[in-house]
């Protein structure tokens, strides 16, 4: 029986060069607290960022994305997740700008500040024209010719941005071949979800110590969720992003290949943790992707088997 291989393709930053979108997206965002959230002049907003931002990267593994207490990527992970991480320091960090979001923000599903910055980045990057790499459309193509594999489109934000933006690529009839995986929260932590994964020096854990420097935390039962149920008819997957921690570790984690996007903000430990594991590659140009999908082997099918029975043993 043929077994098809979902390749799920991060949007933000993968199918896009999001270095290239950032500074106009912290820009309307800082339109947006200035004139609709804080009441404040604009130019100290600016600058109070400016300071923040490089206050964040002289550390960047003491800051991060920090949702119902757990860290859900580090600073440097990402362009956008720079600006949402200055974002969340900056407004926590000054009494009176909390307490104008809390106020704006009264019936928060994460808290007021996460609320405020995930509202921003979802308002504005749907705003913004999509900046495609230049191998955008010739990869997405080269999938969906592809008689065993299929492009998944995975992205935080809502399915009708992505399917929106995708128009400017000129699929035609095409297009309607691409699905997107979306509202999948990788950052939506849970602190208390008991279910473990299977390190093969450390056992069952939730939380893999990268580093000295960096631990990343698995506990992403929405993420879980969306990743099982895109195999769920059968199908092997393998997850293609930009970043890490959040698309990143946990698919790894289940035994699902992972490629890393190389870009030009990508830390160096990224890199090396991805290209030291068994099921991870690192890729320098998205136009790389199909012939490393190629040389996939799936002789690891049995670790991930292992993987996804131990998981379906422990699910909450």
């Amino acid at each position: 029986m043929t077994q098809y291989l979902k390749v799920i393709i991060d949007w933000d930053g993968t199918l896009t060069a999001e270095e290239e979108q950032v500074e106009a997206l912290a820009a309307r965002s800082l339109d947006t607290l200035a004139g609709e959230v804080l009441g404040v002049p604009r130019e100290r907003l600016a600058a109070g960022y400016a300071a923040t931002r490089v206050r964040l990267l002289q550390a960047p593994h003491r800051y991060g994305w920090w949702v119902n207490g757990l860290l859900a990527t580090y600073a440097d992970e990402g362009a956008f997740i720079l600006n949402t991480a200055t974002l969340l320091v900056m407004l926590g960090e000054t009494p009176a700008y909390a307490q104008a979001v809390a106020r704006a923000f009264p019936q928060a599903q994460y808290d007021p500040l996460m609320d405020c910055v995930n509202a921003l980045f979802h308002r504005h990057t749907a705003e913004l024209p999509p900046a495609f790499r230049p191998a955008a459309r010739d990869v997405l193509l080269a999938l969906i010719e592809h008689p065993q594999r299929t492009p998944l489109i995975l992205t935080n934000s809502m399915g009708d941005k992505v399917r929106c933006h995708l128009g400017a690529l000129a699929l035609g009839q095409r297009q309607d071949e691409i699905a997107v995986l979306g509202d999948t929260r990788q950052y939506d932590m849970d602190p208390s979800w008991p279910q473990r994964f299977p390190h093969p020096e450390l056992g069952p854990i939730q939380v893999w110590p990268v580093d000295e420097r960096h631990d990343v935390d698995l506990r992403r039962p929405a993420y879980y969720r969306a990743l099982r149920r895109a195999a769920a008819d059968g199908s092997r997957l393998a997850v293609v992003a930009d970043t890490f921690s959040m698309p990143g570790a946990l698919p790894l984690m289940m035994g699902i290949p992972f490629f890393l996007l190389r870009t030009s903000y990508t830390p160096d430990w990224c890199a090396q943790a991805v290209a030291a594991h068994p099921l991870g590659r690192v890729l320098d140009d998205l136009a790389d992707l199909p012939a490393a999908l190629d040389d996939l082997q799936y002789d690891v099918s049995e670790r991930r088997a292992e993987g996804d029975r131990a998981g379906q043993g422990r699910d909450a």
